[in-house]
């Protein structure tokens, strides 16, 4: 092999790779079992794609978006009987025939529209609403010839609807503030009253599972009626139970200590799926990091994994077929790109791919996991990706770029990750950080950093980037720290508190301004403070000792920042304040500002300056500073 320096490799993973990947999102079988519609974000367009039997996939929308936006999204579309149900990005409800046609608004346009779930008959749509920060399930006929009216009202959010089978009872869930869907949030029960003229109502309800520090998630009734299942963490982890609807009784599914749901960020997230039978379940649990499935059968308790899925390291969406056999998910691994494949639990072909898939694995970094002790001994989680090339090695230690994911109550995964997998091939080693607040190693881990939000994901970032460079992974003169959005501030944080130990940082639309974020941030978020740093006004000072924006002149460490101008979650002002002290101080940075993009990128040409950027930074203050 070809000794050259690290970081400075050449790699066949190119801007234009990762913008012109496709983002594959969710996917929904029709009621004939056979026909499978899935969502892919291709830029900022969001289009649905549907394959019947023995017929090749077509797109069924192009002006449309298909795009929901209450809070961060999701819910985007749902199929039956032979049309598929979706949020247009201008908040409305459209219908989509699957055989022809053009789609059919079925709502007004006014608020934002989510998680369509049609009923079992076809006839009603109940849906999540939106509007100057209310909130409420609606409903409306399905071919869009009445007026919605509200169904349900009187919680701050709602989450998840779902039918009984016979059209007679919804589920949903629901919580108020200041509670965010991890901490705590109650699944309910309701009958639907059909009337002879005008829309179905809701007649009574009750609260069947959770409270307000246990969180449940994604109810399903189950194909023959007699039972809904849900997730809950009443036990430390969020674990599979099921409720016989004649009787009451409750029972857990899966006793193993592993979480199976993930923090509910978005609307339609699927942990977990009945077949038509009512008898085999299908679901997903973390595992260290890896997003595992496996087949339960309810009568025998047999437990296994789903044989075509064996290969695949994160799966999610998964979701058996209302008729017959098919099961349909979202799979990917650390040097296999999101596919979304279909068939049956023995096999299981691919039907799209996010990507070209024209690198192979021996010039892909593969994740190991790591694991270090915070100073009161707690475990710590990670993933080193050490550099990875078929044609070049380094001398010495290799630079380190240690990522710190957003939240905080996200988690790291063995799925591919395109940016990780950007700077191993060109011979940096990356390390993904679990810290304390993450999800998926249960509920005390996560609850860890309720009002330490900034003290210990800081403490946990530089904990583990100093366990490997004491164990020879990294280099100590070449660190650098980035994160997105929660992980920006533990960005911010690190450099501030700690000035001198990183080389440098990268911050993508990171929180500067803790004042700032409680008062302008959306809805979802404008209470979530309240647990991580403590309510206003009493806790006004650590949100001024923990605000970055106030420790600016520890700053003195060169910083990139990128923000998006339409960003509704951390405005372009958290950001410009940082960078008003960098430049009055002459401290070497940069501040990308991208037109038109939000909490995030969509848009290819912003995929591809981003990375370019962040390769001319690096190689500027840590490659040849």
């Amino acid at each position: 092999m070809e000794v050259r320096p690290f970081g400075l490799w050449p790699s066949a993973l190119a801007p234009d790779d990762l913008a012109a990947a496709t983002r594959l999102s969710d996917l929904a079988w029709d009621a004939d079992g056979r026909t499978l519609v899935w969502l892919e974000g291709r830029g900022p367009q969001g289009v649905l794609v549907c394959q019947g039997p023995n017929a090749a996939p077509r797109d069924l929308n192009a002006a449309l978006s298909v795009r929901a936006k209450v809070g961060y999204g999701g819910g985007d579309f749902a199929v039956q009987r032979g049309h598929a149900y979706f949020a247009e990005q201008s908040g409305r409800l459209y219908r989509q025939a699957l055989a022809s046609g053009p789609a059919k608004p079925i709502t007004p346009a006014f608020g934002y529209a989510a998680a369509p779930t049609p009923s079992p008959a076809g006839r009603h749509l109940v849906y999540v609403h939106h509007y100057e920060n209310s909130d409420c399930l609606a409903i409306v006929d399905a071919a869009g010839s009445g007026w919605p009216q509200r169904l349900v009202a009187g919680a701050d959010f709602y989450m998840q609807p779902a039918w009984h089978p016979s059209g007679d009872r919804l589920a949903w869930i629901e919580w108020d503030h200041p509670q965010m869907p991890w901490d705590g949030t109650r699944l309910m029960l309701g009958q639907v009253v059909r009337r002879r003229r005008g829309l179905p109502q809701l007649r009574r309800s009750e609260l069947i599972a959770g409270d307000f520090d246990t969180a449940v998630a994604q109810p399903v009734f189950s194909p023959d009626g007699r039972s809904l299942l849900y997730t809950s963490d009443q036990r430390g982890y969020s674990q599979l139970w099921c409720r016989d609807l004649a009787s009451g009784a409750t029972r857990c599914l899966s006793e193993a200590p592993y979480d199976v749901a993930g923090p509910a960020w978005v609307q339609g997230r699927r942990a977990f799926s009945l077949a038509a039978d009512s008898r085999t379940l299908y679901f997903v649990r973390s595992e260290n990091s890896q997003r595992t499935a496996y087949r339960l059968d309810l009568h025998s308790g047999a437990l296994d994994p789903i044989p075509a899925l064996a290969s695949y390291t994160h799966v999610e969406q998964i979701i058996a077929a209302p008729r017959g056999k098919g099961l349909a998910c979202i799979a990917s691994a650390s040097a296999v790109p999101a596919r979304v494949v279909a068939g049956t639990a023995e096999q299981m072909p691919v039907k799209a791919r996010a990507t070209t898939e024209l690198l192979t694995a021996d010039d892909l970094s593969t994740p190991q996991p790591v694991s270090w002790q915070a100073e009161d001994a707690t475990r710590i989680f990670g993933l080193y990706y050490p550099p990875a090339s078929s044609r070049f090695c380094g001398r010495g230690r290799p630079p380190l770029i240690v990522a710190v994911h957003g939240g905080p109550t996200g988690q790291i995964e063995t799925s591919f990750e395109g940016s990780h997998q950007y700077f191993a091939t060109r011979g940096w080693a990356v390390l993904d950080v679990d810290y304390r607040g993450s999800t998926g190693h249960g509920r005390s881990y996560m609850t860890a950093l309720r009002t330490q939000w900034g003290l210990l994901d800081a403490a946990d970032a530089i904990g583990g980037t100093q366990h490997l460079v004491d164990n020879g992974l990294a280099d100590p003169e070449r660190l650098v720290i980035t994160g997105g959005s929660a992980g920006g501030y533990t960005v911010l944080r690190a450099l501030t508190t700690r000035p001198g130990f990183f080389r440098a940082g990268i911050c993508l639309y990171g929180v500067a301004n803790l004042f700032t974020l409680a008062a302008d941030t959306h809805k979802f978020e404008s209470r979530y403070l309240d647990s991580m740093i403590g309510p206003l006004p009493e806790a006004a000072a650590v949100y001024r000792e923990r605000s970055p924006v106030y420790a600016a002149d520890q700053l003195r460490d060169p910083l990139a920042l990128f923000q998006g101008t339409d960003d509704q979650v951390v405005p372009p002002a958290q950001a410009e304040e940082i960078v008003a002290s960098l430049r009055r101080r002459n401290i070497p940075h940069v501040y990308h500002l991208y037109e038109g993009e939000g909490h995030g990128w969509r848009k290819p040409e912003t995929v591809r300056a981003f990375y370019q950027a962040c390769e001319a930074f690096l190689r500027q203050h840590v490659l040849f500073a």
